[in-house]
């Protein structure tokens, strides 16, 4: 098999690699960078230029994995595209939201290349997306070579699979984005034990040691008490999240406290795609039953919708939850435009339940230390640390360990780091090496081609 890297940036952003298997050409995923704006933002398919691509596959549906999708699908016409059913039921909503959202920045930033694809071209595009359920072996076939492909559940988000592919007696397993401990909302990865030839392994975490009474049913916990206390003492809690996955998974643990009794009488806020998303999420839970979440809980909340004009600097003072995105406090959504207001008051609180990069704005400020000043560069404003900012580690990605001990039962000739940054890499290649003396393993340069 050769693999070539065509995130340009590496690390985790637009996350896309390009396969070759025999004389079979495949794209397996196709992201857009959230740090970056224009084509910058995009993989580099020009690499793909002047070649035959016979199968794009799609893991799952966050952006970082299916924001270029359309311009790969508008280079190459006639390339089937596959996925599991749910993210077939998710995929077209997510990109149509993508869509709209660089129409706005085109205008808010002058982002000439923007709309990198259009709602048009998503719906003429949308006749070659096929979804297949999961554990169902696939044939797809060339003039010359064949391979089968099957797709397991990775935990992680709704539809998100790991994907299996058998070339010529070759096994190759290519993890995606991967979550072994079962959500509220959703059952964890289920991946099949025994050998493969290759693994490509996501390595999100290779950071983050979780401590002794981390574990997520004590951070949840943790987490509906500092709501209660943000509460109690006359305060605002402010949720940032992803709005496909994370925003359903908090909905339903906030459901589950207020159930029992556990979570302060408040007004919860939330709006935007979010909610449309659990609407999705509700039928994928009927139609496949890889998800347990229903719509409901949203009636139950008596969720409101979050103020659609959020000034710059302005403490809302409702006294309540907002749960909404972005998960990273990404500039100008809705998250960072709460946060400019709620970060100068004592009373208030921030709380990340997943995954931050250090580059963007929510990173930052998990770094920014309680009475330091916080910049929130995109609308020109400052405000001092003054808000209690907790991380809760309740992340979507499978703990560094976990990672490290399927990628050695596999017992794999070669393993390639994916999905993490330089740091985390650096991990996992320690111990895999440590582990699997005789096993290759590769941290692959972007746009380089290897032979594994």
């Amino acid at each position: 098999m050769k693999l070539t890297d065509l995130n340009r940036d590496g690390g985790i952003g637009a996350n896309s690699l390009f396969i070759q298997l025999g004389d079979l050409n495949i794209l397996v995923d196709c992201g857009l960078n959230p740090k970056k704006v224009g084509r910058a933002a995009t993989p580099d398919l020009g690499r793909l230029r002047g070649e035959r691509l016979d199968l794009i596959i799609i893991t799952h549906c966050h952006l970082d994995h299916i924001g270029s999708l359309p311009v790969a699908m508008r280079d190459h016409p006639q390339t089937p595209v596959i996925m599991t059913t749910s993210s077939r039921m998710l995929i077209e909503r997510m990109l149509h939201n993508s869509a709209n959202v660089m129409v706005r920045q085109k205008v808010e930033e002058h982002i000439p290349d923007y709309p990198l694809f259009t709602h048009e071209e998503i719906d003429r595009c949308a006749a070659r997306m096929t979804g297949l359920p999961f554990g169902h072996a696939k044939h797809f076939r060339s003039a010359r070579d064949q391979i089968d492909i099957t797709l397991h559940p990775a935990g992680h988000v709704y539809g998100a699979a790991a994907v299996e592919i058998r070339h010529k007696g070759q096994a190759h397993f290519f993890t995606g984005d991967v979550l072994f401990e079962n959500l509220r909302t959703l059952a964890g990865a289920k991946f099949p034990a025994g050998h493969f030839d290759t693994v490509v392994l996501e390595t999100t975490r290779g950071t983050s040691e979780r401590p002794a009474g981390k574990e997520r049913v004590h951070e949840i916990a943790r987490l509906i008490t500092t709501i209660n206390d943000t509460i109690s003492g006359g305060g605002s809690f402010l949720l940032p999240v992803f709005a496909l996955g994370r925003m359903q998974e908090m909905m339903a643990v906030l459901h589950d406290a207020r159930r029992f009794h556990r979570l302060k009488a408040c007004p919860i806020f939330a709006a935007g795609l979010g909610i449309d998303i659990s609407d999705y999420v509700d039928a994928i839970a009927r139609k496949t039953g890889h998800a347990q979440f229903t719509k409901s809980i949203i009636k139950e909340l008596k969720i409101k919708p979050t103020p659609k004009k959020l000034k710059p600097g302005e403490d809302l003072r409702q006294n309540g939850i907002y749960l909404v995105s972005s998960g990273m406090l990404v500039e100008r959504t809705p998250s960072y435009m709460l946060a400019s207001g709620l970060l100068g008051h004592a009373r208030n609180a921030i709380g990340f339940v997943g995954y931050c990069d250090p580059d963007t704005p929510g990173g930052a400020l998990l770094a920014t230390q309680p009475g330091d000043t916080f910049e929130f560069k995109a609308i020109e404003m400052k405000a001092k640390v003054k808000a209690r900012v907790e991380r809760f580690e309740l992340s979507g990605h499978a703990d560094r360990e976990e990672l490290v001990e399927f990628a050695a039962q596999t017992g794999a000739k070669c393993v390639v780091l994916t999905h993490g940054d330089p740091a985390a890499r650096t991990w996992f290649a320690e111990q895999l090496s440590a582990q699997m003396p005789d096993t290759r393993v590769l941290d692959p340069v972007p746009l380089k081609t290897y032979t594994v």
